[in-house]
């Protein structure tokens, strides 16, 4: 088995550890921890204060605290084989230096670090504590080398990426033209980028800090029709890759 395909069994067999990982981090005990991962969405929709928050970032950066590792954390060990496949799709696209966007619980950048093709990842995150957390797993997965953590792109001191990564934030930023208009900008025409939306606050609002908005969404897809071009993949999952136009 080939190294990068290794790095696929490895999430599957255990999220790289995120268990044990969650349970070091938080000192909670293991008894503890599926009653905090199964009440994670709950738990994180009701900190949300309601209505329109004066910056997106806000939520994210202030209020959740450990709430969203918990629910990042059980929507990637409960949709392993939905989570893999987008692995499979950046393992398929990723080279040189990366951007992982609002990186989360780090699912994604850890699996760039382990690649034989990737020269470093750039991990931004406007939450400490998931910057904190990620830190945390790569020196216990023994990838620090390959990780730099920032709170902003513009700290990371690049000009250029080789591949964006930007998996299930869009939805969450109060102008998600504007950030793809950014990442336009910091590609060059063999640079890669995939993402993916949700533009959706459920059916029950179990999704309120998702924008939703028609103008807002309607300016999203004019931006991104203008300034990319799709490039085909055969993943039968919703992230979709583009390079620039």
């Amino acid at each position: 088995m080939k190294k990068d395909d290794f790095i696929i069994k490895e999430f599957i067999d255990d999220a790289f550890d995120l268990k044990s990982h969650l349970m070091e981090f938080l000192s909670i005990e293991e008894g503890d921890l599926d009653g905090f991962l199964e009440n994670a969405k709950v738990d994180l929709a009701n900190l949300h204060p309601g209505g329109s928050l004066s910056k997106a970032e806000d939520f994210y950066k202030e209020i959740v605290g450990d709430k969203h590792l918990a629910d990042l954390a059980a929507w990637h060990i409960s949709s392993k084989d939905y989570i893999a496949d987008t692995l499979k799709l950046q393992q398929r696209f990723s080279k040189n230096l990366v951007l992982d966007f609002g990186g989360g619980i780090g699912t994604h950048a850890l699996a760039n670090a382990m690649s034989t093709k990737v020269e470093h990842v750039f991990f931004v995150d406007i939450n400490q504590t998931n910057r904190d957390f990620v830190k945390y797993r790569a020196q216990k997965l023994g990838v620090s080398n390959k990780l730099t953590f920032c709170k902003t792109i513009q700290e990371s001191k690049i000009s250029r990426f080789d591949t964006i990564v930007c998996l299930d934030v869009l939805e969450h930023l109060a102008d998600p033209a504007f950030q793809i208009d950014t990442f336009h900008k910091i590609m060059d025409p063999n640079s890669i980028g995939l993402f993916n939306w949700y533009f959706y606050k459920g059916e029950n609002n179990e999704y309120p800090f998702h924008v939703d908005d028609e103008q807002i969404i309607e300016q999203f897809f004019k931006t991104l029709q203008s300034k990319f071009v799709e490039v085909f993949h055969p993943i039968l999952i919703t992230t979709r890759s583009y390079k620039k136009i």
